[in-house]
């Protein structure tokens, strides 16, 4: 199997660790295989890939999408770092408002299942950083939601917290008992 499939302690949170097949000239390594993710219980399909460019301490998210809109992602970073968080949003879930954050690169190919129902967000923590997710719905801006970066209740562990950049969107997200007041 060219993939490590490893659970987290927060269910439905994979990290995945391709199989690299290198020699002189580079590498190669598979990214998806469907069949290998629904053997180990991914089975949604993807149906939208997206891509971002960013220089270092730019901070996405906390980002999600609502109700049937509710988005899977499978992410990788394909050059430069990111320190990436999922947010447990599941209503009625044991881990309901836990995060958990790993550091994708292009040095350590790891991939990150995030299932639906989960807010997503990232840091760069280098210049000139591509990332890349597949998705389980399409963007709809009328589900779109989130919850600011630095919500305390949250208390998620940035490695980066001076400097930051932001979207005008992203500084003016909710509040995580906001949030909750929603559901």
């Amino acid at each position: 199997m060219p993939f490590n499939f490893k659970r987290t302690e927060i269910e439905g949170l994979v990290i995945i660790e391709p199989r690299v097949f290198a020699d002189g000239r580079g590498f190669f390594l598979e990214t998806y295989k469907k069949s290998d993710f629904v053997k180990e219980g991914i089975t949604e399909e993807f149906v939208q890939d997206n891509h971002s460019f960013s220089c270092k301490g730019v901070l996405r998210g906390v980002h999600l999408q609502k109700g049937a809109s509710a988005q899977g992602k499978l992410v990788r970073c394909l050059a430069g770092a990111v320190w990436d968080v999922a947010v447990d949003l599941r209503p009625g879930s044991a881990t309901f408002g836990k995060w958990f954050g790993i550091e994708l690169s292009s040095e350590n190919n790891i991939m990150f299942y995030i299932p639906p129902g989960f807010g997503h967000g990232f840091v760069t923590l280098e210049d000139n950083t591509h990332f890349l997710y597949k998705c389980t719905h399409e963007y709809d801006p009328k589900n779109d939601s989130g919850i600011i970066w630095n919500d305390a209740d949250l208390a998620i562990e940035w490695p980066l917290t001076d400097g930051l950049s932001f979207s005008d969107k992203d500084l003016v997200l909710q509040s995580f008992s906001k949030f909750k007041e929603g559901l």
